[in-house]
């Protein structure tokens, strides 16, 4: 199996969900795309998770970015788990979530490590941009639920990086100061591109307020 790195094109796949078929570059469209993977219905990390997401459609639509969860179960299973979703966490579940029933995304992402499980997906993400090229991935082990909030920042980061000269430092947020990329030397168009100016605090750092605030 190929492993997936950082820059490749997403696996594109056509597959079952709790919404319809999916045909996920069809589906993805010209938005950004989170993947992100669940080692099985009605267990009570995912719940909290998938809750967690749901609260959040509101940031990930400002950001132009479609949710995708996978499960191996199957939809009728996913049916009546949303319905404990949404019961238990108080939100509204409206992203699909995939029925992984034969392992097909899960094979063609990796999600199913077997020193884990041989059955159940890990807790993988993959952060997808409107080119269909994978811009993050993370992995966290079944016990451990992830941190959306984080998965956010990093959107904001590339999103913020992808049209700007810029890179964002360590525990970055939106409206935080970021890094001038070493490549960019030429003083007429520093002074174009950082009209509020810089601080070098060495000539390989040099920091300056975010550009799109």
């Amino acid at each position: 199996m190929a492993t997936l790195r950082l820059g490749d094109i997403a696996p594109d796949f056509e597959q079952d969900s709790s919404q319809g078929v999916i045909r996920f570059h069809d589906w993805l469209g010209d938005s950004w795309g989170v993947l992100f993977s669940h080692p099985a219905d009605f267990t009570p990390v995912c719940t909290t998770e998938l809750g967690y997401t749901a609260k959040l459609a509101e940031e990930f639509a400002k950001r132009n970015v479609k949710v995708l969860a996978v499960s191996v179960d199957p939809v009728d299973s996913h049916q009546k788990w949303i319905g404990d979703i949404n019961e238990t966490q108080g939100c509204s579940v409206l992203f699909p979530i995939i029925a992984d029933a034969d392992r097909k995304v899960a094979t063609l992402y990796d999600m199913i490590h077997p020193n884990a499980s041989t059955t159940a997906t890990v807790r993988s993400v993959f952060i997808i941009d409107p080119a269909k090229k994978i811009r993050l991935t993370f992995t966290y082990p079944a016990s451990t639920g992830r941190n959306f909030d984080e998965i956010l920042r990093v959107i904001d980061s590339l999103q913020l990086t992808d049209n700007y000269s810029v890179a964002t430092p360590v525990n970055w947020k939106d409206g935080d100061d970021v890094i001038i990329v070493p490549a960019l030397q030429d003083p007429e168009e520093l002074k174009r591109k950082f009209p509020k100016g810089y601080k070098a605090v060495k000539p390989y750092l040099r920091v300056t307020p975010q550009p799109n605030k």
